[in-house]
């Protein structure tokens, strides 16, 4: 199908919510670059104008209409606008409703059809029963990442029933990729000079669980690791209970898996959990954590925390506040329970009320932030290696880093005020810590790292 005019050439792209939704934004990008549209940063210069939407709680639902709205005030008159993802499976009449000169409607399953969804001349949509993409065979990616570093997707959905969480619902369940599909990914991110990756999935741990297989995340693990290549590879979204003697070893053996976890236990209260209909218990949460620090003593272990949950009374709050006290995670992010109609919580007696929600959420902040704090403090006068990204959002005169504990986009930074001007971008470098800044680190590098390229180690 022709494009409507040469002269109606350039898009423009949003993408909102989670990483998962930034690879499926990344194909939708690279199909359209292939086609031969061109990408502005301008929203008024923009012929097409495409948000790639989450909906998977109330306030990214906010998020997305406001974002929408905003596109319809500032957008030139002519300009198509296309809107994508969670949202429009989940709530595609209101969006009708709301913005009737929406141009097209693209399901979260229906990626590939962005290309219809630009060049129809008449106003319509692509919305099947399917709820998540994944990429298979020769679909091109455009990263919307620094080059150095990329998600890699390794499947999608969840099979999961978290009493608070509406995912199987949006994104239906669980689906792996093959094997052969990931290395390949994997394999081409390398190609294309990514160093550092990140396998993303609703839960990692579940990876292969739809064929049947048992152990297939720590068999692609060894099998990545064959690779003899440089690389980090970083595991986000990997829940407690997936997490084994064989996963800790892998981790262990080879210091190219960056030693950070980001592992959502939601609660430490054991009839919470049971509630909220997690597999986990708070000794096997607790256990699970000591295990991790005591075979890879640097590991930095992320987590989100929910508070307000229906029913949870002053001491099941105090307890989770105790446990974030006392074992003094590296990261931990606090959410607030929203109440989604979808969800079994929804239909749970004793709703907590919004006031006594942030005023939980307050009390976790103010402790975290001692934590992160002390910590912050203790790798002053220390050197590590580190991943130089960029420039500092804040000023052209610094540099944004990050060691092996600093996830992009979701952890602090290092701020480096005092560089060589051998210094390269998307390469690593020895930093020597010299302060702190809130949630950062303030540094200056030493020296390029060269041969320490896969070490991870503090000096």
């Amino acid at each position: 199908m022709a494009k409507n005019s040469v002269f109606q050439n350039k898009f423009h792209f949003t993408s909102l919510g989670c990483p998962r939704n930034r690879v499926d934004s990344e194909v939708m990008i690279g199909l359209l670059l292939k086609a031969g549209y061109d990408s502005t940063s301008r929203l008024n210069d923009a012929d097409f104008i495409i948000v790639n939407t989450c909906s998977f709680l109330e306030a990214s639902r906010v998020e997305g209409f406001d974002t929408i709205a905003q596109i319809f005030q500032e957008k030139k008159k002519d300009a198509k606008v296309i809107v994508a993802g969670c949202m429009v499976q989940k709530c595609k009449d209101d969006l009708r409703v709301r913005f009737p000169g929406i141009h097209f409607l693209v399901g979260s399953g229906d990626v590939e059809k962005i290309l219809d969804a630009i060049q129809s001349v008449q106003a319509g949509e692509a919305v099947t029963s399917a709820k998540s993409f994944l990429e298979w065979g020769e679909i091109p990616r455009t990263l919307s990442t620094p080059r150095h570093y990329g998600y890699l997707k390794i499947a999608e959905g969840c099979s999961k029933r978290c009493a608070f969480c509406i995912i199987p619902s949006i994104k239906g369940l669980l689906r792996s990729k093959s094997v052969e599909q990931v290395l390949k990914e994997f394999r081409s991110l390398l190609d294309r000079g990514v160093y550092e990756i990140i396998l993303i999935a609703q839960d990692l741990g579940d990876f292969g669980k739809d064929r049947q297989e048992k152990g297939a995340l720590a068999a692609l693990l060894k099998t990545m690791l064959q690779e003899p290549r440089d690389f980090w590879l970083r595991l986000l979204y990997l829940y407690p209970d997936e997490i084994d003697d064989e996963l800790i070893q892998i981790m262990k053996s080879d210091r190219r898996i960056c030693p950070y976890l980001d592992m959502p236990i939601q609660h430490i209260n054991d009839e919470m959990l049971q509630t909220m209909h997690r597999k986990t218990s708070r000794s096997q949460i607790v256990n699970t954590i000591a295990k991790l620090r005591q075979e890879i003593p640097d590991i930095s272990i992320r987590t989100s925390l929910l508070v307000g949950f229906p029913n949870e009374s002053e001491e099941q709050f105090q307890e989770l506040l105790d446990f974030v006290k006392e074992v003094k995670l590296e990261q931990v992010g606090i959410f607030k329970f929203s109440l989604e109609k979808e969800a079994y919580a929804s239909r749970l007696d004793n709703q907590i009320a919004e006031e006594i929600k942030q005023t939980r959420f307050e009390k976790i902040a103010a402790a975290q932030q001692k934590i992160v704090k002390k910590k912050n403090r203790s790798y002053i006068g220390r050197r590590l290696v580190a991943m130089i990204d960029g420039y500092h959002p804040d000023s052209e005169f610094l540099l944004a880093a990050r060691h092996w504990g600093q996830c992009p986009e979701i952890d602090g930074l290092i701020i480096i005020n005092d560089a060589p001007k051998n210094t390269v971008i998307g390469q690593l470098h020895t930093v020597e810590i010299t302060d702190v800044a809130g949630y950062d680190l303030i540094g200056r590098v030493v020296d390029v790292a060269g041969g320490k390229r896969c070490k991870l180690a503090l000096y």
